[in-house]
Order: C-alpha cells, then structure tokens, then sequence
C-alpha cells in the first residue's frame, strides 16, 4: 500500500460501524423477518439497527395494523411486542379467531392438510381442495378432483422447487399434490387435474415417502405397497408416466409396507417398515436394475407400527407401547420411550429434543435428552383431560394439538411445558350430538381446521388467529398439566409463519 493514494487508503479502512445508523436502520426496514434475523446474528452493530422500534412498529402496523395503538406496552420494546404477540398468536392465546364452517358428504375425511389458503382432503376415492378465499368472496370454493376409482391411502404435499417440474416462478412457490390409492395407482395433481399417472403395484398402493429422494436432477419419489413392494419413481422433466417411470422395484418385505421415511443426513436412503414391525434402510443411489435390493440395513422394532420420522441419522418409531430411536448408520438402537399401555399416535420435535405420545384419555410430553438410562426419557408433562384415545396431535416449536375421535374438543398447550393455552369444540354442533367427535385435523402457523363426522353429517371448522384480537381472561377457568401450574383457557370458541425466533 506504499504507493497508493490516501483515499484508497482510507476506502480500505473503512469498517461496518462507520455507517450511519440512521441509515442502516432505513435500509433494514425493507427485510424480511428471516433477513432482519440474519442481519441481527452478523454483529452487535447491526443486531442494533434491527432491533430499533422503528424497524418492529413498521412490521407490526403491516401485520396488525387493526391493533396499532393498543400493540405496544409500556415495559417492553416494539421488537419484544410484536415476537410476544406472535407467540401468543401460534399458541391459540385467544378467543375471537375468523372462524369459517363447511358441511361436507357425510363420508369420512381423511389425509386432512392446510396448503396456505386451501383445505385439502380425500373422501373415497375423491380428493376435495376448498379455499378460503374464494368462500369468503361469495365464490364457489369446492373442487374436486375424481380421477382414482377406489379410497385414497396417502396425500402427500411436495414443494415445486424441490422437483424438477415448475415451469414458472409462480409455480416455484406453490406445492405439488401426490396421491396413492387401492386403484393401484399414484397420480400427480397440479392445475385442479391429474397431470401423471404411476402404475406398477401388484396390489393398492399403501403408503408415499414422506419427502422425496435424491438430488437434481435425479429426483426419485417412492411408494409402498400390500405387495410388499418397495417402488421408486422417476419425478424428472421428461414427462414419463405408468410403468415407464418405474426406476426400480425393492424386494425384501414379506408383509404389505405401511410407513415409509427419508434420512435426514442423507437423501438417497429411504427407511420403510412393514405391518409386521420389519424396519429396512435402502440405499436407492445404488438402485438401477428393477429387480436390484440395495437394503443396507435390518431391524425390528417391538408392537405394531404407528408411527415413523427420520431426522438426521435417527430413525424415530413408535410402535406398540415404546418409541425406539435407531442409528442408520449402525443400525443401533439408541434410545427407548417405554410406556405402561399402547401408543395411538406420535409427534416429534428433534431440534428440542422432545417428542410428545397419544395414550387414552392424555399424551405424554419427553425430553429424549434427560433419561437416565438407554430404556427412558424424562417426562416433561403429562397432557389429560381427554375424552377416548388420543389419536390426534400436532407439534410445532409453539404448541402441540391434541384430540381423538371420542373427544368433542381439541385441546392446544405450550410445546416447551405443557401449559394448556386453549381448547376448541371441534366444529359448531359437535356439543349437541353425541358421538361425534373429531375425526382429523390439520394445523399450519395460527391456522387449524379440524374435521367432524358421523354416519349422517360431516362437517369442517377452520379457524384463522392472526387477526385476533381479545386474550383469553386470566380469570377464565383454569386448565392444568399435572406436571406444571395453571394456565388460563376459554371455552368461547363454540361461538365464535412460520418459524422465527
């Protein structure tokens, strides 16, 4: 630098906190909340300029600008308002949601799904797709999409950008909808048709994987069916359909396959297990031949299947009345959640290491990491007051959902400690009739649709809390985990994004 000029030297030396404040906060007023958390880890400087009020008053008027005035507490900042307020909102803390009711073909629903503003579902053979949207503006909101010829076994929603087939930016942002029937087949829905059709299956198609294998361009969805067959398909942009997209078929299971799961440490192993309890781990990277078996690893796990996930190396199973961890990549188990009775369903939450378990009558909230030997978890909070089994639950970092087909209601608490938030009739006239109870449910952020039916009635509730506004009352009655003190809760509900820290 001997040579250079003096304003070269002083362009070199020029740091981030040699920008202006001011600045630096105007220019972080047009980020995201995913950005304005990037910006905010990248130092203390600019953690300052995106913690500045301006910046969260901003945010707050353009996602609740109804609640303006009344948003901001004298005792706290408007970033610490806004991320309470959002918590408080994906708790279900409150009792004026928009609340939206369909009655549906008095069949029952299954493979319930919340796509943005779309209430996805199967009744037989037919898949409904109702918007919200479209209800709301006096539109017709039902279409409904009858291409399989007998019930459907498995929806799966898949993002567009991570398949090879988006033709348009727009499309990037949506999800591509997948299906498996008793019909043999696996069909491929975009545009409101069927745009693929799969065969190849000696028998109905059970179940689809849970995400898709493989990387670009060689994108591989798989299926299991009560053949006992393992099918892997190609999903590239050729176009091909039937048997001609068939890449291979895997041997090895001897009972019909009913759960099936990708690694999450690596995308071409797909874990399955079969009604008998027979787990297998294939690698399909090394599957091209269509009678090829790439099984690379073998377990069993103890009662019948209910439930499975991979995250990373782990395979996550609930069968019987235990949950089982196993390490892929030793076929090892690692840890083991034994309970007194039979598990009717399972959720996880592995960045917090916590996994939460339907019984009759409550679930169970663990923490996998506070056992004190291979056989135990420590339980965190023991979830009652339900009505039948808990077949029901949903898990996010905010809460979990809970309910089954006896209970009128579905029942929301802290994830972290169990505290009950709020409970929910399951739809208008579920406090009226006996037996009807809450058949499936669905949640995504602040939204829940819940699904109700009996032999002559079926009907849908959604419920929309981001625009609400009216807190549960302290002096409601109390709701309690045995575990932890009370937490206040609301029955009013009968009349009536995402992940950032």
């Amino acid at each position: 630098m001997e040579g250079s000029s003096p304003a070269i030297r002083n362009m070199s030396s020029t740091t981030i906190t040699d920008l202006d404040m001011d600045a630096l906060v105007q220019c972080a007023s047009h980020l995201n909340l995913h950005d304005l958390s990037n910006m905010a880890m990248s130092s203390k400087y600019l953690q300052t300029a995106a913690y500045s009020d301006p910046i969260w008053q901003s945010l707050f008027r353009q996602q609740w600008s109804p609640l303006v005035r009344t948003g901001f507490p004298h005792t706290s900042t408007a970033r610490e308002a806004y991320l309470a307020r959002r918590t408080d909102l994906l708790q279900f803390k409150f009792i004026d949601p928009v609340v939206v009711d369909f009655t549906t073909e008095a069949k029952h629903h299954e493979n319930l799904h919340l796509d943005k503003d779309n209430i996805i579902f199967s009744q037989g053979s037919s898949v409904h797709v109702l918007n919200i949207e479209n209800f709301l503006y006096g539109r017709d909101p039902f279409v409904t999409l009858r291409d399989h010829t007998a019930r459907i076994t498995s929806l799966r929603l898949i993002p567009w950008e991570e398949t090879c087939l988006y033709s348009s930016k727009m499309q990037k942002n949506d999800n591509l909808l997948v299906t498996s029937s008793f019909d043999h087949s696996i069909r491929l829905w975009w545009k409101g048709h069927c745009q693929r059709s799969f065969r190849g299956h000696n028998g109905p198609v059970s179940t689809l994987s849970d995400k898709l294998l493989g990387d670009r361009p060689s994108i591989i969805l798989a299926s299991g069916g009560l053949d006992g067959t393992v099918r892997l398909w190609s999903l590239d942009s050729s176009g091909k359909r039937g048997q001609h997209a068939l890449k291979a078929t895997l041997y090895g299971h001897e009972k019909p396959v009913v759960l099936m799961s990708v690694a999450g440490h690596k995308t071409s192993l797909l874990v399955s297990i079969s009604r008998n309890s027979k787990v297998m781990v294939w690698d399909t990277a090394t599957s091209s031949a269509v009678r090829s078996s790439c099984c690379v690893g073998k377990s069993t796990v103890p009662g019948a299947p209910k439930a499975m996930k991979c995250h990373e190396s782990l395979i996550y199973t609930a069968a019987g009345s235990s949950v089982v961890a196993i390490d892929i990549r030793m076929m090892r188990q690692v840890f083991k959640v034994n309970h007194q009775e039979e598990l009717h369903s399972f959720r996880m939450l592995p960045e917090k290491s916590l996994i939460c378990t339907g019984l009759a009558q409550r679930a169970m909230l663990w923490d996998v990491r506070k056992g004190s030997d291979i056989q135990m978890g420590e339980a965190v909070a023991e979830l009652d007051g339900h009505i039948g089994n808990v077949n029901l639950l949903h898990m996010d970092p905010y809460k979990i959902v809970s309910g089954g087909m006896e209970d009128l209601q579905v029942h929301v608490w802290e994830t972290g400690n169990g505290r009950q938030t709020n409970s929910l009739f399951c739809c208008p006239r579920c406090d009226s009739r006996p037996g009807f109870g809450c058949c499936a449910m669905a949640v995504n952020g602040c939204k829940i649709v819940t699904a109700c039916n009996d032999v002559n009635h079926s009907d849908l509730c959604f419920r929309d809390f981001n625009n609400a506004a009216v807190p549960i009352s302290s002096d409601s009655s109390i709701l309690q985990s045995k575990f932890w003190g009370p937490q206040a809760h609301s029955d009013t509900e009968e009349e009536s994004d995402n992940d950032l820290a």
